[in-house]
């Protein structure tokens, strides 16, 4: 309790802040933007900035607002009526915004990105170094996803993984995370349940408090919030998971309150690179290793086939994998140095010298 306190107040003083705001929060249910709570939202955002705080929102609804316009009663399953809804939608709601921060006399830039610029490490350069100059001439980036050419193989999944990425590439000092709901909730018997005020840790008892339902608009819930909440926790940047429904929310998070449910940032520094191989790159397959690879990861060491016992998925030299102790859990992540077939072909094998490296330690991040 003394820690959540503390952590608490340091959400005073946070000054570069990530918002992201999902599509029950901006959208009426016909998808149509909801201007009310659009115009409260926008305002808060204004004010954090005016007080002199360095803002980045991270905005979902485009899909919701292009399936009003077009008169679409349900989100479509094809890949190309998303596309075109986020093509009509986009527009929409970024005329909303203009005219709603234009108003609190706040200047905006949109930038539209996909998985696979952010996977790309000179673009990944190009988007931060976009994104911190709008920063720095005071002018509000408003980020979406550009659904309007992403396809499976390039989305980010969700808007909350988007946003824990964007706080991760600008290095910002919290993030938030609007719902529909105050944050996660446990059972307080009788049928009831009560706001879980902190986390720790994301673990497989804090996922079972879950009870997602699916949306026709959104494709989040609080178990993509809390395990995208654990990616920016794990970079040292804390997060809280609040209702955007509620006025006054931001303030009063940013005022130390006990608002919404907040994750603790994790201690320790990981440097640029070694977050974008660890945070930006799909993981493509797994490479279980035995207890004697797991301690010479531990100190350092690259990762040799002689440790390895099993590989899971189909991929290239240069995939990102996740590396796995014999129960299962994840360790570490790294790029390869051979496609699958090979490590296959080699695993449990001694060699000698830098060439049998399956994972060279430069290009791995222990988790």
């Amino acid at each position: 309790m003394k820690q959540n306190l503390q952590h608490r107040i340091a959400l005073k003083s946070a000054k570069r802040i990530v918002v992201k705001a999902g599509s029950k929060v901006l959208v009426q249910s016909t998808g149509r933007p909801d201007s009310r709570r659009l115009k409260l939202l926008v305002g808060e955002l204004a004010q954090l900035q005016n007080d002199g705080g360095e803002v980045a929102f991270v905005t979902s609804g485009a899909i919701g607002a292009g399936l009003d316009a077009l008169g679409m009663k349900t989100r479509p399953t094809a890949i190309p009526d998303l596309q075109m809804a986020a093509a009509v939608g986009q527009m929409r709601l970024m005329s909303v915004y203009d005219h709603l921060f234009g108003y609190n006399k706040c200047q905006i830039g949109q930038v539209l990105l996909t998985h696979d610029a952010l996977k790309h490490r000179e673009r990944h350069l190009n988007a931060r170094n976009t994104l911190l100059n709008l920063i720095a001439h005071r002018i509000i980036p408003i980020i979406n996803e550009n659904d309007a050419i992403s396809t499976e193989e390039i989305k980010f999944g969700d808007n909350d993984v988007l946003a824990a990425l964007v706080a991760i590439l600008i290095d910002a000092d919290a993030l938030v995370l609007l719902s529909s709901t105050d944050g996660l909730r446990e059972p307080d018997g009788n049928g009831k349940t009560r706001r879980v005020s902190f986390i720790e840790e994301v673990d497989a008892g804090v996922l079972g408090l879950v009870a997602d339902k699916q949306d026709k608009l959104s494709t989040g819930g609080m178990a993509s919030k809390l395990q995208s909440a654990q990616i920016a926790a794990h970079n040292g940047i804390p997060v809280v998971i609040a209702n955007g429904r509620k006025t006054g929310v931001l303030t009063r998070i940013f005022q130390g309150l006990d608002e919404g449910t907040l994750l603790f940032p994790k201690v320790g520094t990981i440097s640029k690179r070694k977050r974008w191989i660890a945070f930006f790159n799909r993981v493509e397959g797994q490479i279980v290793v035995d207890d004697g690879a797991i301690a010479a990861l531990g100190k350092g060491k690259s990762l040799l086939p002689v440790g390895v016992k099993s590989v899971e998925g189909d991929f290239q030299v240069g995939a990102m994998v996740n590396i796995q102790n014999l129960a299962g859990a994840v360790v570490a992540r790294g790029l390869v140095e051979y496609s699958s077939n090979d490590i296959a072909a080699v695993m449990g094998k001694k060699t000698s010298g830098t060439a049998g490296e399956v994972i060279h330690r430069d290009n791995m991040v222990i988790l």
